[in-house]
């Protein structure tokens, strides 16, 4: 199954202390991953359903691939998000 976007799924996400690129490219990704934790979601439904990746083929992968995009995407509402309002 592919990710809600076209765009490749990395590993692991960034975890630059500024907006990456990758970030500004998958922003969908980090706001569904925001919305299955807030649906409660198991994060194999969410590897699954939105970063592409089958967690009962590479469970590893998955894991890893789903922790630190969420982390990502938490980061991103916290404190990210300011360097995407100065960039206007």
């Amino acid at each position: 199954m592919s990710p809600s976007n076209s765009l490749p799924i990395k590993d692991v996400a960034p975890s630059e202390p500024h907006v990456t690129e990758y970030d500004r490219e998958h922003i969908t990704i980090y706001l569904r991953l925001l919305d299955a934790a807030e649906d409660k979601a198991s994060w194999e439904e969410a590897a699954q359903i939105v970063l592409g990746i089958d967690p009962a083929r590479e469970p590893e992968r998955a894991r890893r691939a789903h922790e630190t995009h969420l982390a990502r995407a938490r980061w991103l509402s916290a404190k990210g998000y300011r360097d995407l309002l100065r960039e206007g």
